[in-house]
């Protein structure tokens, strides 16, 4: 009996251990799917696919994979639907699905798969400037976890400018011959749109903040995170067709094989769109949109690791010290993080003087809500 005591004892040691690293764990899975879908997507496009194409395939995918989990396993708790929860539903659709993906794909047919993941490293700041003019996100500069965070915010984007501004000499890591003629090609086709793929990239990568940002505040209103993900996959179809159906004149572009284009759709679909999805919304339920936008540097060095095997990508000693930098702003703003989040047990922390958001688990019993209201919105439960 003892025996079995301390048996399920440490299983229940372990398992509180895993629940405090899951945010963790599930940010470093969904980035590294990421990395896998920035190549794959990269070779479908070089192949002549439509970005508008994929986009709406791309949910379409996802919706159909969602939808019967969120139908089966959210029955009954699903809240009323509103018309204000549904415009921001309509906008989510917009803002990830259509405006950033499409403006993605294109600055990265113009740039490389590996410039386009290291602009997605601004996300990070975007988002949070965005999360402070909203009062989603605490900042105290007295306070040494705040100014971690604010440090390594700026850190990345150091980075990032370093491997944006400063190629400095080649790298090569990989010999790699067979790639010559696509890299020569690669680079005469991207060389004229450069500046214009950056300037995409950089529209895209606001709207993807965005994104985080409003999932923040409409889970609050619609906790159910599997029918949230299903509706603005559909959501991002409805209106992504009606652009692609304005922007691709030629119903040949709706037409894909058995090849790279029908890979493309059904990995971005059901790992980043879907699974992608409503990872991001348990995240985000639990640590708030900053700290997934935190995560996005680690697609950046794995795609550039993809891209150098598998696209024939070179890599600059630039992009290496940019990688440096990003990765240990990372690792400081996830340190300023974690002491800004002390104890998983504590609902909420609220100190006198601060209108800051509360970035611990969001809690939908009445006593938080009334405390929320309480202190006049200022304590914002963190989703995404």
């Amino acid at each position: 009996m003892g025996g079995n005591q301390r048996a399920s004892s440490k299983i229940s040691k372990w398992l509180q251990e895993i629940k405090k690293v899951r945010a963790y764990l599930l940010e470093v899975s969904i980035q590294c799917g990421y990395a896998g879908m920035f190549v794959i997507t990269m070779v479908s496009l070089n192949h002549g696919m439509s970005h508008y194409v994929l986009a709406v395939y791309r949910h379409v995918v996802a919706a159909l994979v969602i939808a019967p989990f969120a139908l089966v396993l959210e029955r009954g708790r699903r809240p009323k639907m509103t018309l204000p929860i549904f415009l921001q539903i309509m906008l989510l659709g917009f803002l990830e699905p259509v405006l950033d993906q499409n403006l993605y794909y294109m600055g990265m047919k113009y740039t490389t798969a590996t410039f386009a993941s290291a602009t997605v490293n601004l996300a990070p700041a975007f988002t949070f400037i965005m999360a402070i003019l909203l009062r989603l996100e605490r900042v105290n500069i007295k306070k040494i976890q705040s100014l971690a965070k604010v440090i390594g915010t700026a850190i990345t984007i150091i980075g990032a400018m370093v491997m944006t501004l400063y190629k400095g000499p080649i790298i090569d890591f990989i010999k790699s011959g067979g790639g010559s003629h696509h890299r020569a090609s690669n680079e005469s086709a991207t060389g004229k749109h450069w500046i214009s793929g950056t300037i995409m990239l950089l529209i895209g990568c606001c709207g993807f903040s965005g994104f985080f940002i409003l999932q923040s505040i409409t889970i609050k209103k619609y906790p159910a995170e599997l029918s949230l993900t299903a509706l603005v996959c559909l959501m991002g179809v409805v209106e992504g067709a009606a652009l692609t159906l304005a922007m691709e004149r030629d119903m040949n572009a709706w037409k894909i094989g058995w090849d790279s284009r029908l890979l493309a759709v059904a990995y971005s679909g059901l790992v980043c769109s879907g699974i992608g999805y409503y990872v991001q919304g348990v995240v985000n339920k639990d640590q708030g949109p900053v700290f997934i936008a935190a995560f996005s540097p680690l697609a950046m060095l794995v795609t550039a690791a993809l891209g150098a095997i598998f696209l024939a990508e070179q890599l600059y000693l630039g992009s290496i010290i940019g990688a440096i930098f990003v990765t240990l702003g990372l690792y400081t703003y996830v340190w300023g993080k974690s002491k800004d989040l002390p104890s998983s047990a504590a609902p909420f922390t609220v100190e006198k003087g601060d209108h800051q958001q509360c970035e611990l688990p969001v809690t939908n019993n009445d006593t938080s809500i009334k405390v929320e209201n309480s202190i006049d919105g200022a304590c914002h439960n963190s989703t995404k």
